[in-house]
C-alpha cells in the first residue's frame, strides 16, 4: 500500500500529527471535557421530531445562511450575558468552533500574515494557523497561566499579529481573563482579537465575558460552542458573535451550505431547551470546586479553573500516573505542561472513581 510520504502533500504537512484526543471504550472517559449528562428522553423525542420534520425536504439543500438559528443562539447569548444586545446579523455558526477558527484564518490570516497565541492553549489554534498557510507565534502564558495585561501589550506591540488568540476560559489549564486584559490587547492589536469562550457558561460568577466588550469594537471575535455547557458534542456547532462586518468577511470563505438541515434542526431545538441542557451547568460548576478543593487537600497543585475540568500535577512522571488511572478504567487527558495532567468533571460516579484510582495510583 502507498506510505503517507510517497503522496505529494505539501512539504509543510510532512511529519505532523493529527490532532485527537484517545477514543477508547472504558468505564469512565474524563479526556474530552464532554458534560457527562445526556439529553432527557423528552429532549431524545423533541430532537427526532426536528429531524422528522426536515426528512422531507433533504432532496434541497438547506439554509445557506443559518438565519433562523443565528436568531436562535443570538437570544440565547443575550440571556447568557444580559446587556449584550446581540441580533442574528451579529452571530456565524459552523460545524464546530474548529470550523469557525478555520474561516476565521481564512479570512483574516493566510500567506505572509501571523497569528499570535499565549500557549499553553488550546492545540488547534496554532493547528489551523499552520493549515491556512498562517505563521504562529507562540507569545506564552505567565507562570500562573494568567496573562499580565502589559507584558501582553507589549509582545502584541513588537509583532503585530493579524490575529490574536485569547482563551478564556483556557484550555487545558482552566484560567479565565480579566476584561482588563482583554482590553489592554484590543487597543493595541492592529487585527483581529479573538476571545475563544468555548467553556464561558461554566465561568464562575465572577468572570466576565468577553461579549460585554462587543461595542465599539468592531475587531473583536467571540467564540461559543454547543459541545459543552449545551452536551451537544456529536452536533457539531460551533458559533461566534461580532460585529456585522465580520460575519461579512466570513461569507467570503466559508463553503456552500456548510450547515446541514439536520444540523440546524437539532442545533435549534437544543437551544429551545436549553433551560434543561444547561440544568446541568450549576451542578458540574459545584462538581470542579470540590474537585479542586479535594486535590490540594491532597497535597497537589492545581490550576484555578472556570471551565469543566481541571489541570493538576505536578507528577515527575505523568505518563505513568496516566496509564496507572488508564489501567483501573479511568481514561484522562495528558496534556499542557511536562509535569500537569486534566481531568474532566463528569458525574459524582466518576469523581469518586477518579479520586479512588489516583489515591491508589499515588
Amino acid at each position: 500500500m502507498t506510505g503517507l510520504n510517497e503522496l505529494p502533500i505539501r512539504d509543510d504537512l510532512r511529519g505532523r500529527e493529527p490532532y485527537g484526543a484517545l477514543q477508547l471504550d472504558v468505564p469512565y472517559a474524563l479526556n474530552t471535557n464532554e458534560n457527562p449528562y445526556p439529553p432527557s428522553e423528552r429532549l431524545v423525542k423533541a430532537l427526532g421530531e426536528a429531524v422528522a420534520e426536515v426528512a422531507g425536504t433533504l432532496n434541497r439543500y438547506p439554509d445557506r445562511d443559518a438565519v433562523a438559528l443565528r436568531e436562535d443562539l443570538a437570544t440565547f447569548l443575550n440571556t447568557d450575558t444580559p446587556g449584550a444586545g446581540l441580533t442574528g446579523r451579529q452571530v456565524w455558526a459552523a460545524n464546530g468552533s474548529n470550523e469557525i477558527i478555520q474561516q476565521i484564518l481564512q479570512a483574516f490570516g493566510g500567506p505572509g500574515r501571523c497569528a499570535l497565541g499565549f500557549e499553553p492553549s488550546y492545540a488547534m489554534h496554532p493547528m489551523i494557523t499552520h493549515v491556512t498557510n498562517t505563521r504562529w507565534i507562540d507569545a506564552h502564558r505567565d507562570a500562573d497561566f494568567g496573562l499580565e495585561p502589559e507584558r501582553a501589550v507589549k509582545v502584541v506591540q513588537e509583532h503585530r499579529p493579524d490575529v490574536v488568540f485569547l482563551t478564556s476560559p483556557n484550555n487545558p489549564t482552566g484560567t479565565a481573563l480579566p476584561l482588563e486584559a482583554i482590553e489592554a490587547v484590543l487597543k493595541v492589536a492592529p487585527g483581529m482579537v479573538v476571545v475563544d469562550e468555548a467553556y464561558g457558561e461554566f465561568r464562575r460568577a465572577e468572570t466576565p465575558s468577553a461579549l460585554t466588550l462587543l461595542p465599539g469594537n468592531p475587531r473583536l471575535i467571540v467564540t461559543r460552542t454547543m459541545s459543552k455547557a449545551f452536551a451537544m458534542a456529536g452536533t457539531r456547532l460551533g458559533y461566534l458573535a461580532a460585529d456585522p462586518a465580520v460575519i461579512d468577511a466570513l461569507l467570503l470563505v466559508r463553503l456552500p451550505y456548510h450547515l446541514s438541515a439536520v444540523t440546524q434542526a437539532v442545533a435549534r431545538t437544543a437551544v429551545a431547551h436549553g433551560e434543561e441542557l444547561l440544568g446541568s451547568v450549576a451542578a458540574l460548576r459545584a462538581e470542579r470546586d470540590a474537585l479542586v478543593a479535594w486535590l490540594r487537600a491532597e497535597g497537589f497543585t492545581v490550576a484555578d479553573s472556570d471551565a469543566n475540568f481541571v489541570l493538576f500535577g505536578t507528577f515527575p512522571d505523568r505518563r505513568r500516573v496516566w496509564q496507572d488511572l488508564l489501567d483501573r478504567g479511568v481514561l484522562i487527558r495528558e496534556v499542557g505542561p511536562p509535569e500537569w495532567l486534566r481531568v474532566s468533571v463528569g458525574t459524582p460516579e466518576e469523581m469518586a472513581a477518579f479520586r479512588t484510582a489516583l489515591k491508589e495510583s499515588l
